[in-house]
C-alpha cells in the first residue's frame, strides 16, 4: 500500500496519475498547502523539505520527498512506464529532469507572477512568460518524433502533462503548439489521468482546448 500525501497541484497530480496508471493500491491524504498543512511536524517527518507530493510504501516502509524521485521508485517498483532498454530509459529520465529542472519551475514561476501577482513586476512577468514559450517550443519540437515524449508513454509525459494542463493559467495559447496539443489531448482521455487529475479531490474538470 502507498500512502499518498498530496494536494490538487501539478507536482502531486503527476503522482497520483503514475499511482493510477500502475494500478497500485494506495490511499490519498490532503495535504492543504493554502493552510500551511505542508508545515505540520508529522508532515515534516515524512517531507523535511515540506512540499507535496511525499509518499509512505507501507510494504518496505520506504518514505519519500520529491515528486522525480518517488516516480522514479515507484516505476522501478512495478517494472512498468519506464523502458528497459538502455538508451531508452536514460532518454526518459532526461526529459523527466528536464520537466524537474525546467517546464515545472518556469511555469510555476508564470503561475506566480503572470496569473496571480499581475503587475507585481513586469521584468518577472515577461522574463517566465517568454522562458514557458521557450519550452512549449521544446516540448512542440521534440513530439515531432514521435507520439510521446521518450518514444512510448512513460513516466516522462505523466511529469510533463499536469504541467501542460494549466496553459491557461501561463497565458498559452496551446493551438500554437499542434504537437503538444494532440500529446495532450490524446493523455487527457486516459481513464486514470481523468481519475488521478481530481486526487485528492474533484477541483474542475480537465481543460481541453
Amino acid at each position: 500500500m502507498i500512502e499518498l500525501y498530496t494536494w490538487s497541484t501539478p507536482n502531486g497530480r503527476k503522482v497520483s496519475i503514475l499511482l493510477e496508471e500502475l494500478g497500485l493500491d494506495y490511499q490519498a491524504h490532503s495535504i492543504n498547502i493554502s493552510k500551511d498543512e505542508q508545515f505540520a511536524p508529522e508532515f515534516l517527518e515524512i517531507s523535511p523539505n515540506n512540499r507535496i507530493p511525499a509518499i509512505v510504501d507501507t510494504d518496505s516502509g520506504l518514505t519519500l520527498m520529491e515528486s522525480g524521485a518517488i516516480m522514479l521508485y515507484l516505476a522501478e517498483k512495478t517494472g512498468k512506464l519506464i523502458p528497459t532498454d538502455p538508451s531508452k530509459r536514460w532518454q526518459t529520465i532526461e526529459w523527466l529532469m528536464w520537466q524537474m529542472g525546467g517546464l515545472g519551475p518556469m511555469a510555476g514561476q508564470t503561475h506566480h507572477f503572470v496569473k496571480f501577482n499581475p503587475g507585481k513586476s513586469e521584468y518577472a512577468e515577461q522574463r517566465y512568460a517568454n522562458e514557458t514559450r521557450r519550452l512549449y517550443g521544446v516540448l512542440n519540437k521534440q513530439l515531432e518524433k514521435a507520439d510521446f515524449i521518450a518514444g512510448e508513454y512513460s513516466i516522462a509525459d505523466i511529469a510533463c502533462w499536469p504541467w501542460i494542463s494549466r496553459y491557461e493559467w501561463q497565458g498559452i495559447d496551446i493551438t500554437e503548439y499542434p504537437n503538444v496539443l494532440r500529446w495532450y489531448k490524446t493523455i487527457a482521455v486516459r481513464p486514470a489521468v481523468v481519475k488521478g487529475y481530481q486526487v485528492p479531490m474533484y477541483t474542475a474538470e480537465i481543460p481541453i482546448p
